[in-house]
């Protein structure tokens, strides 16, 4: 667990000095912010999608992970929800920042396989370098987002503390590499959709998307069992 609160506290710290930066920020180079973290989102999902497609010996899945992901998102109305609930306190770009740093922190190999390794050999390394390129990242979306980012670090801590259970306690061969290689695919196109969202290309609803992450799961589970 140490490797997932190092990471958590990286976000935290990141976002907190991202954050104070952002205090003495004109509103145009605030906008420049917005326009670096949307080609950067975009780049990031397009290349995780490049790199993992190759690998994939399921091609249609992430095509039926997205369709019944997004209509799943869509009958729920999670981002209409949660942006609701995020605007009654704060600017309505933090709902687009919050989903888009999520995805980014924990949607990605390192942040998969790095409680995987640390629950079966003990080796923190990949959180440790995970934990590094967060305090980066959080800075940025920090200085453009503001305070409301910290509700970045207990999602990453969730989720890390989720797959480190599993691990230690269950079975750490759930998690194969083309499970992950799966997953990185749908999450790609899923990190590509918020950076499109914030370069405001298109207004995409990038949290009714998030159901498409569970069908790789649904779909490795039913293989497993049956």
């Amino acid at each position: 667990m140490f490797g997932t609160i190092a990471n958590t506290i990286a976000i935290l710290v990141g976002t907190s000095l991202g954050s104070i930066l952002k205090q003495g920020i004109k509103e145009r180079y605030q906008d420049a912010l917005f326009l670096a973290m949307g080609l950067a989102a975009s780049g990031i999902g397009l290349n995780t999608v490049i790199q993992n497609m190759p690998k994939s010996h399921y091609p249609v899945l992430f095509i039926v992970s997205l369709a019944a992901g997004s209509l799943l998102g869509a009958i729920l109305q999670i981002d209409s929800h949660f942006n609701n609930l995020i605007n009654r306190k704060s600017q309505s770009n933090l709902g687009k920042g919050l989903s888009t740093a999520c995805l980014l922190h924990c949607v990605g190999s390192l942040s998969i396989i790095g409680p995987i390794m640390a629950a079966t050999k003990g080796d923190y390394t990949m959180l440790l370098t995970n934990a590094t390129l967060d305090l980066v990242t959080s800075m940025v979306f920090g200085a453009s987002f503001g305070w409301g980012m910290l509700l970045a670090a207990p999602v990453l801590f969730t989720w890390q503390t989720s797959i480190y259970l599993i691990s230690k306690f269950l079975s750490a061969t759930f998690f194969t590499s083309d499970f992950i290689c799966e997953l990185s695919i749908v999450g790609g196109f899923l990190i590509l959709a918020s950076g499109i969202s914030l370069l405001k290309l298109r207004d995409i609803k990038t949290l009714d998307l998030l159901p498409s992450l569970l069908f790789p799961l649904i779909f490795f589970l039913g293989k497993m069992l049956f």
